[in-house]
């Protein structure tokens, strides 16, 4: 059977609400049931918004190495502030842009968003595997099926114009396939090669969710040929070390000259 992705319609929700139940009034409302072995994708931005991860701009002080790092890489200060407070790691970064670390998601400005928001950041969400498995597990309790679930945001790519989806959480899917020692079409057995299912179908669903007014925070796949599991994902299952990078290796050890 041939993969299908259905978007859901949201209303624009100002407050904190109960991400769970809000979701399923939303499948109901949109005239879709999930089924065994569906995948579904959830917008991270949507996920902040429910725990209320929002920070208003106008409650933000500045520290010093906040300013210092404003005026280093153009930003504003009180973005540059709340950057400073949701990453691990500052790496460097270019006009407009700090490129993070947090939690083994590495991303510019720390993943905020400030594009769709009134004078507010929207932060990453908090526990998003933990999240993300308890929704899967609610959903087996209330209607006895098993789900995978994707948390979903944009990302630009190195070299590469234009954004992708990425899954920064994930539960209920194995959301790496190991093809080492698989062959390719010559025969070749394949030594290194890692298949990122879940990251896939979060790019996958991402395209149908769109990026600007849509409203379509959630979507379903299905008939993905992921792999449904009741194991509890470790977050470091789809990270690699910075040393083991192959851009942060490659970037560290350039010389432009």
């Amino acid at each position: 059977m041939a993969l299908e992705v259905l978007s859901i319609k949201a209303t624009r929700m100002q407050d904190k609400f109960d991400l769970y139940n809000e979701i399923r009034k939303l499948v109901k409302k949109n005239s879709v049931s999930l089924q065994n072995g569906d995948i579904l994708v959830i917008s991270s931005k949507y996920v902040s918004n429910s725990q209320g991860r929002v920070l208003d701009q106008n409650s933000i002080k500045s520290s010093e190495k906040a300013k210092e790092i404003s005026k280093k890489f153009s930003i504003n200060d009180k973005l540059s502030e709340a950057v400073i407070r949701e990453s691990d790691v500052v790496f460097g970064g270019v006009s407009g842009f700090v490129i993070t670390s947090s939690d083994n998601i590495m991303a510019p400005n720390a993943g905020i968003d400030k594009s769709n928001s009134q004078n507010k950041f929207i932060l990453y969400p908090t526990d998003p595997y933990l999240l993300a498995e308890q929704i899967r597990r609610k959903f087996f309790l209330d209607d006895c099926i098993h789900v995978g679930i994707i948390i979903v945001d944009s990302r630009l790519m190195p070299a590469r114009i234009g954004t992708v989806g990425v899954a920064i959480a994930c539960s209920g899917i194995e959301p790496v396939l190991d093809r080492r020692a698989t062959k390719d079409l010559d025969g070749n057995p394949l030594k290194v090669t890692f298949q990122a299912i879940a990251d896939n179908l979060a790019s996958i669903a991402n395209h149908k969710m769109g990026e600007g007014d849509e409203t379509l925070p959630l979507a379903i796949i299905r008939n993905s040929g992921a792999k449904i599991t009741d194991r509890v994902i470790n977050p470091k299952e789809m990270a690699i070390s910075y040393d083991e990078c192959v851009y942060v290796r490659g970037l560290k050890n350039w010389d432009s000259t």
